[in-house]
């Protein structure tokens, strides 16, 4: 009779012990009795009916996931390598154990086939400038996917993008032709912006012949300085020049000269020799 007690009592106690389940902060447990769903349990201290229920564990946690490389064709038929990394969780345990049959090998095979879509259709420099806008859309797809597997994308990374040395000679060709025509317009528009600017000097100047006096005894300091040289060259005001071009008291040789340095012209000048040929012929 006390045998009989003492297997009784071992094989409750056996029951009891195996009826016990912990469960940590971060898992949860999907229980079953006879293959239907009973509950979700957890955290802490549980109890299972061995034999009648069942638990699966699943876990909570940020799962970080490596997308591996894929062969992909751009838009504009350029073949590259691409690869990312995944940032996902379960946030419903019961979805993610009754409607799929391993949520981490099915998030896997779809992100690669969603990479691999999503990417095709856009060009090679879409790829290498906007890689958030890109990153984002991927996201958008897998999370709506993902949804009724009880399973949230959080986050979608693009990693690298191999291309060909070939390509990368010709992009770098590329970037540099585009360098060479930003300097030349930038160039350009400096020239611009020069003239402007001198033809709003000549035209103060033009108002007060005082100013274009004051600019030239600067010019002058100004040469003196960097030459460091006892001697200058003192050029002649046009005003004086022109002086006397008109002048009557004058030799007609200075006369001459001074009207075809100031660009008055042979008009000028031989109007005046004419005039003045009358009357000493006469």
């Amino acid at each position: 009779m006390v045998t009989v007690s003492i297997i009784v009592l071992a094989v409750l106690l056996a029951i009891v012990v195996a009826s016990i389940r912990i469960l940590r902060e971060y898992e949860r447990g999907v229980v079953f009795q006879l293959g239907r769903f009973w509950s979700v349990k957890g955290p802490g201290l549980i109890l299972i009916i061995p034999i009648i229920q069942q638990m699966v564990r699943v876990d909570l946690r940020t799962v970080v996931m490596d997308v591996p490389s894929q062969d992909v064709i751009s838009r504009d038929n350029v073949s590259v390598g691409v690869n990312a990394v995944l940032y996902f969780r379960v946030i419903d345990p019961q979805q993610a154990i009754i409607n799929v049959e391993d949520f981490y090998s099915a998030v896997s095979q779809l992100a690669q086939t969603t990479l691999r879509s999503v990417l095709g259709q856009h060009e090679l420099d879409e790829m290498l400038a906007e890689r958030d806008k890109l990153n984002a859309h991927i996201q958008e797809i897998l999370d709506q996917q993902t949804d009724h597997w009880g399973v949230k994308v959080a986050n979608v990374e693009i990693k690298h993008v191999d291309i060909d040395d070939s390509m990368i000679r010709a992009i770098a060709q590329q970037a540099e032709a585009e360098r060479a025509r930003r300097a030349k317009v930038i160039h350009a528009e400096g020239e611009r912006q020069a003239s402007e600017q001198l033809r709003d000097a000549a035209h103060i100047l033009d108002e007060s012949p005082s100013s274009l006096q004051l600019r030239y005894l600067q010019t002058l300091v100004t040469v003196a300085n960097e030459n460091e040289s006892t001697s200058l060259v003192f050029p002649l005001p046009i005003e004086m020049m022109r002086a006397f071009a008109r002048s009557e008291g004058i030799p007609e040789s200075l006369r001459t000269a001074a009207a075809a340095a100031t660009g008055e012209g042979d008009g000028s000048g031989s109007g005046g020799s004419g005039s003045e040929g009358g009357p000493r012929s006469g």
